[in-house]
């Protein structure tokens, strides 16, 4: 299997590149007061022909001396001044204006650094997007030439563009999941999307009987469905060796606010919800997998690795196996090198001794601080790292926004907040819930980490590996010596990842998707509605042991639609039959009670009585819907 992280992880391409960055200085972060009372002024303007209505949004102003396109930044390790203020009603054809009141990185901007820049504006107003210049639709100028010198300067920017929607490649294997969801939808009150993109793999096409297991990848901070699925463009991938062939779906995380890690959370929404509740049961409808949590493993790198361990951890009756590397912090004990729960409270910004606290590092030596980073994080407004964390772990404030954990100031801790935070712990949660899952993880916790990570999150890793040695746990955690953030993810550690999965999917199921009777007999609970009448129908439950992944759409299944039933929601006659037969159940003679009811009863030539639903359950007692596709 091609693990492909580092590619989408933004955090991990720049660990790739810090021993660079560290040759250059931070030029934004040297600039002095201008004592000489200089203002600068940006004006903004909304032609009326971009919007027929007033746009609610982010309006950016960025900077940069070193070439390319202005909008692209902030560059997490070489960040260069910009500038942004929230516009509430941006009337088309009126212009809005940035001045020292706007939020600013990383000085004001009358104290913009005298020189030559390259500048553009943009307006950000896309729901989907954390990056300003990656969201559709939002609107941005022309790059234009500013010449900041000892007078007071104003420039004129114009928006004249739309981002255009990154493309998902058309391939036969690369499908697009996109839909409505109802739980999100309803939390935000407005029709919200769900997204994701499913890679099948090569023999999906030449063996229309045979049913896969379900990949469930997920990227790190920063990265995006277009970019996950361009590394699948060139052929659809197939089976290394002796291994398992799976269905693949990616999964970014991307929220406006930054990477929703797959927590319900106030701010965020019910998402992990919407990934087991929705997205899974129309993931099993509509494509061939195993429906089975012993057929599902998720797994991810940085962000997606905290998500991934998350999701394991909390639906453990929904997948079957994790395989987690580089998390974000799992112990807040151990928060970046900094304990939350400290009393008297510590602050995220500073040490004992009152120097900064570095947030990231190459090999062992800091190269980026934290007051910096918060501050460069802040005037992003949303979709910056650290607020992505309070979106998903705080409280949300009477604005629709998370509390802020810390000052920003001191970076004092807010421990108030923090106890919020507590039921994202997942150390915490591990402790505190196992009795009731330490069962049902059994063989199912993968982790990997480097010990001199290069964003300090290996001190939490450890607390979490503690922990699980502690509670008798067979988790496998793993601290790398000398690897980094991205270095950690190896050939070697990504074939024994594939090697593992593919074993533990192999106790239960052949590579056929046929399960092993010896490990993974299923019940199918049958729900036999007495005949279709203008009256509520009766329904009667039987069980029977069935092996699930035998139900296949036979042709002509279209008549069926004569029952309301979708052929992604078709169960098969024989396994009706075989399943009923098995609970004691015959054929009824029951006449219908209305002449509507007897239209309808007689197109169904096999059964009277029909099926309204089959439900299995796997060899862990957990119910999936049964899979028809």
């Amino acid at each position: 299997m091609h693990f492909r992280w580092r590619r989408h992880d933004r955090r991990s391409i720049a660990a790739v590149c810090v021993a660079l960055s560290c040759l250059f200085a931070l030029p934004a972060l040297s600039g002095t007061a201008r004592a000489d009372g200089i203002t600068g002024t940006v004006r903004v303007e909304l032609p009326a022909e971009l919007a027929n209505q007033p746009i609610r949004g982010r309006l950016f102003f960025f900077c940069t001396q070193r070439g390319g396109t202005p909008q692209n930044a902030p560059d997490w390790f070489r960040p260069e001044p910009f500038f942004a203020r929230d516009v509430e009603a941006f009337q088309p054809g009126s212009a809005e204006v940035l001045d020292d009141t706007a939020d600013s990185f990383p000085k004001p901007l009358s104290q913009l650094k005298p020189g030559r820049y390259h500048v553009q504006a943009l307006l950000d107003h896309d729901i989907y997007s954390p990056v300003p210049a990656q969201g559709a639709n939002n609107l941005y100028s022309d790059v234009a030439t500013l010449e900041v010198g000892e007078a007071n300067w104003t420039i004129d920017l114009k928006l004249a563009h739309k981002v255009p929607a990154a493309p998902i490649p058309e391939r036969a294997w690369i499908r697009p999941l996109f839909y409505r969801s109802e739980l999100l939808s309803r939390h935000f009150g407005r029709d919200v999307e769900d997204r994701a993109v499913v890679i099948l793999p090569k023999s999906y096409a030449e063996q229309p009987q045979r049913r896969y297991p379900v990949l469930f990848e997920i990227s790190g901070f920063g990265g995006t469905l277009p970019a996950m699925a361009h590394g699948f463009a060139q052929q659809a991938p197939g089976a290394n060796g002796d291994n398992v062939e799976f269905i693949r779906v990616l999964l970014t995380g991307e929220c406006k606010w930054g990477h929703h890690v797959y927590a319900d959370s106030p701010v965020n929404g019910p998402r992990g919800r919407v990934l087991t509740e929705e997205l899974i049961p129309k993931l099993d409808r509509e494509f061939r997998t195993v429906a089975a949590p012993q057929a599902r493993f998720v797994t991810g790198h940085s962000s997606g690795g905290w998500s991934s361990l998350w999701l394991q951890v909390n639906y453990p009756d929904v997948f079957g196996g994790v395989w987690s590397s580089s998390p974000d912090p799992v112990d807040f004990r151990d928060y970046q090198a900094t304990n939350l729960y400290a009393d008297p409270p510590n602050s995220l910004y500073f040490n004992d001794q009152g120097h900064k606290k570095p947030i990231a590092r190459a090999g062992t030596m800091p190269i980026l601080w934290y007051p910096d980073f918060g501050r460069m994080d802040d005037c992003l407004g949303r979709g910056g790292q650290l607020r992505s964390f309070e979106a998903v772990f705080s409280p949300i404030n009477d604005r629709g926004e998370p509390l802020r954990m810390w000052d920003r100031e001191t970076g004092r801790i807010q421990p108030a907040v923090v106890e919020a935070w507590k039921k994202y712990d997942i150390n915490l949660v591990v402790r505190q819930r196992w009795p009731e899952i330490g069962s049902k993880l059994t063989g199912k916790i993968h982790m990997i980490m480097g010990e001199i990570d290069t964003f300090y999150l290996e001190g939490a890793t450890r607390l979490l590996k503690a922990t699980f040695q502690d509670l008798g746990s067979d988790a496998e955690v793993t601290l790398v010596p000398g690897a980094d953030h991205g270095s950690v993810i190896t050939p070697a550690v990504m074939a024994r990842f594939r090697q593992q999965m593919s074993e533990t999917y192999l106790k239960y199921y052949d590579r056929e998707g046929q399960p092993r009777a010896a490990n993974c007999a299923t019940t199918a609970h049958v729900d036999i509605v007495s005949a279709a009448t203008d009256r509520r129908p009766v329904v009667r439950r039987r069980s029977a042991r069935v092996a699930p992944a035998s139900a296949t759409i036979p042709s002509g299944a279209d008549r069926w639609s004569n029952l309301n039933c979708s052929p992604q929601s078709y169960i098969p006659p024989t396994t009706v039959r075989f399943a009923a037969e098995s609970a004691g159940i015959r054929n009824s003679t029951r006449r219908p009670r209305s002449r509507i009811a007897a239209g309808r009863m007689r197109k169904v030539s096999l059964w009277r009585p029909f099926i309204a639903s089959i439900r299995t359950r796997g060899c862990d007692g957990s119910s999936s819907a049964s899979n028809q596709t």
